[in-house]
């Protein structure tokens, strides 16, 4: 593992303002090469990405290297508008591929979300293979007196990356959804789930120890071993209760309601308030979880429910 201490102080967490509640961030840290971004964000809220660094004296342009954990939309869709005013955009090089002809990406996020993909996530373009850089497990980023670790973290994307930075992990998505007076839950979107994947992912930053996980929906928690533990456990209960009714034979479209109160339930069982409530169901609605895990064990060719978690 790579070994440094940056100032943690300095980095700013940028509320992207998706759908006016703090549900995405990007996460700004300066350097000597100019400011680095981790996650851009969708297109849709190029507007507030703007309006956060204009607020520091920045423009778009001073934006000199982009750190993208995945290539979902809501955490990379505004790559290109930033490679565009001259950053460097960093991924894993199973995601480079779809930065530089986003065609597949779209078609299959069109297919999720239909009319709504513009909306939602705005216009997104290819990125020039020259502003494309690929980054693999265990590689250090060196920028402007600045290290980040890239640490290959799949299961929730087979192409997913956590930048630990000093004693500090920017965790995307497989770090799970958190709000901060609610609980940790896992998003489970298609096609990539792989439970056997994110465990294993879990076991990397649990060995790389953090005093500090950045996520991106939404923000910084120092509870480290308690939040690694409550999304595992989550991750399983959520896994569980899906395989439970494809063993009684119901079909997503069934399934979906039931999952949305069984979820709420779980949420509010923490009693984070309406507010709450809603980010998490902008940050990892319902059906998404029931499609991803749905595609899982059927690919595993659902197996026998376990007893630990019913409905």
């Amino acid at each position: 593992m790579a070994s440094y201490d940056p100032d943690l102080s300095k980095i700013e967490v940028l509320d992207l303002e998706f759908g006016s509640l703090p549900t995405i961030a990007s996460f700004l840290i300066p350097s000597t090469d100019g400011p680095v971004l981790v996650e851009s964000g969708p297109a849709s809220t190029l507007g507030a990405l703007e309006a956060a660094l204009a607020a520091r004296g920045m423009a778009l342009g001073d934006v000199r290297n982009v750190l993208l954990t995945h290539i979902h939309l809501d955490h990379a869709g505004a790559a290109w508008k930033l490679a565009e005013n001259g950053a460097t955009v960093w991924v894993h090089p199973v995601g480079a591929p779809h930065l530089a002809d986003p065609s597949k990406l779209l078609a299959s996020a069109t297919a999720i979300y239909g009319d709504a993909m513009d909306s939602l996530w705005g216009p997104v373009k290819p990125i020039p293979a020259g502003r494309l850089r690929t980054v693999d497990h265990g590689e250090v980023i060196r920028i402007g007196g600045l290290s980040f670790e890239a640490l290959h973290t799949p299961g929730h994307a087979r192409h997913h990356i956590a930048y630990r930075f000093g004693d500090a992990v920017f965790t995307g998505d497989v770090g799970g959804v958190r709000m901060p007076t609610g609980p940790v839950v896992p998003p489970c979107p298609p096609p990539d789930i792989d439970l056997e994947a994110w465990r294993a992912s879990l076991a990397i930053l649990r060995e790389v120890g953090p005093g500090v996980l950045y996520l991106t929906h939404f923000g910084p928690f120092t509870d480290v071993p308690g939040h690694l533990d409550r999304l595992e456990d989550s991750l399983e209960r959520f896994a569980a209760w899906v395989r439970v009714r494809l063993r009684e034979g119901l079909d997503e479209n069934s399934m979906l309601p039931l999952f949305e109160a069984y979820t709420r339930g779980f949420v509010d069982s923490a009693a984070p308030g309406e507010r709450e409530l809603e980010c998490y169901a902008l940050a990892n609605p319902a059906f998404m979880s029931v499609w991803g895990l749905v595609r899982y064990w059927r690919k595993h060719g659902e197996p026998p429910a376990e007893t630990r978690q019913s409905a």
